[in-house]
């Protein structure tokens, strides 16, 4: 015979399990909010270290999460590279700092336009933040179940304004090694009005490796490592076509998307350009006086574009300038020396590049935006060009057939003390 304390107990315990059960089904499986909430986990966990980070589809590849406040309040953008066939559903799995608990979201999957025929596209995964969530890290899951604690876990970024203009280096490849240049290059962008340059590393020469880590323990350069043959075959032309591989370029598209949220908050403006490219005012000095005078003409616009000129490296100049014998011992080129630009040519396509507010940017491409708010501006060459040192376009143009510009000469005496500034502190020759 059970006795009467016992069939108490088993009563209580009925009444337990029917509470809590209920409770789980209501606060986790509530249908009015279109979400499904785990049972509450601990997400003080170590963060996702990794710049690509692949999900277990290996069809996904997440790069960071950022707040984009345009969209609505709370709505988090992903930066991503997906599969454009085979990823169909993903979700958003936030981890609330105010109740403690997950809440999961559908992602809103947005492949940019110019994929250029590639099977893998840099991709924003959107997510609306739940209400009252307050939400700092989070993990992205191909299912709305699962066990959170198995899951990759990324910090939702961007930080206040810490700077008026940042230079975006999509990415750096094929070892490069080009010293002198890189020096000058970087040299001119701080006298130029730079406070930070963001570059994303593929890999490098080992005397470049110690300029960048001079820089960044200067806090002028911001690297972000960019391992993305670990993950897919890159090709090194623009279109499948022409390289049937996963992604072109190394992935570029992907490294300038993120690096606009990366800087949305914390810059001013935006420069997107390559590592042999100099936006070069030609009416003002420095990017500041420029960008007042087209934002005073244009205040409406986000994006502005500047017209690429080529300055072969075939054609050199001496321009017998003191205080650079140490120079000769680097590799690279010496862009003092090239100071003759090929004339455009009339009906062929002009890469240029762009300025932007990164606010008023939703997706870019590389030579033009995608999405954006107020609309673009083309700069004349007479304000302003894109300085170009690089190997020619027009093989058989003879120098006399060359524009001669020596706008770069009015920095020279600030980047020849600028650049041997360096080269005292840097030891290149070990």
């Amino acid at each position: 015979m059970v006795s009467a304390s016992m069939r108490n107990l088993t009563y209580m315990y009925v009444l337990l399990t029917g509470a809590f059960l209920l409770g789980f089904f209501t606060n986790h499986l509530n249908p009015a909010l279109n979400r499904w909430r785990p049972p509450c986990i601990c997400c003080d966990r170590r963060l996702t270290a990794d710049t690509i980070t692949p999900l277990r589809d290996n069809r996904t590849f997440i790069i960071a999460p950022y707040i984009d406040t345009r969209i609505q309040k709370r709505a988090v953008r992903i930066l991503s590279i997906i599969h454009h066939k085979e990823v169909k559903e993903l979700y958003c799995w936030f981890c609330c700092t105010v109740n403690k608990s997950v809440e999961v979201s559908r992602a809103q999957i947005d492949i940019l336009g110019d994929r250029f025929g590639f099977p893998y596209g840099t991709t924003n995964l959107v997510c609306m933040e739940p209400p009252d969530c307050h939400a700092k890290y989070l993990s992205v899951h191909t299912s709305p179940t699962g066990n959170m604690m198995q899951l990759p876990l990324f910090r939702i970024q961007n930080q206040d304004r810490s700077a008026n203009f940042t230079v975006c280096i999509s990415t750096m490849y094929g070892n490069y090694s080009n010293v002198l240049q890189f020096i000058q290059t970087m040299e001119m962008y701080r006298i130029l009005g730079a406070q930070r340059v963001t570059i994303y590393l593929n890999n490098c020469s080992t005397q470049v490796e110690k300029l960048l880590q001079y820089y960044v323990a200067e806090g002028f350069v911001e690297l972000i490592p960019w391992p993305i043959e670990q993950y897919l075959t890159v090709a090194r032309r623009w279109h499948h076509s022409m390289e049937a591989k996963d992604i072109g370029y190394y992935g570029q598209m992907a490294t300038l998307n993120d690096c606009i949220y990366r800087n949305m908050y914390r810059s001013m403006y935006v420069l997107l350009n390559d590592m042999d490219e100099i936006i070069l005012p030609i009416k003002h000095r420095t990017w500041d006086s420029l960008m007042e005078s087209l934002q005073q003409q244009n205040p409406d616009v986000g994006v502005f574009i500047f017209e690429n000129r080529i300055f072969p490296r075939t054609v050199a100049t001496d321009g017998n300038f003191s205080n650079t014998s140490s120079w000769k011992s680097l590799p690279g080129f010496n862009i003092l020396q090239h100071v003759h630009r090929e004339p455009e040519r009339p009906g062929h396509f002009n890469p240029r590049k762009m300025i932007v507010d990164p606010r008023k940017v939703y997706q870019t491409s590389v030579h033009n935006v995608l999405k954006s708010i107020g609309g673009s501006k083309r700069v004349s060459v007479e304000t302003a060009l894109l300085y170009h040192c690089r190997d020619p376009h027009q093989n058989n143009l003879p120098k006399t057939s060359l524009i001669e510009d020596k706008t770069l000469w009015r920095y020279n005496a600030s980047l020849i003390t600028n650049v041997n500034m360096v080269l005292s502190q840097v030891d290149l020759q070990s």
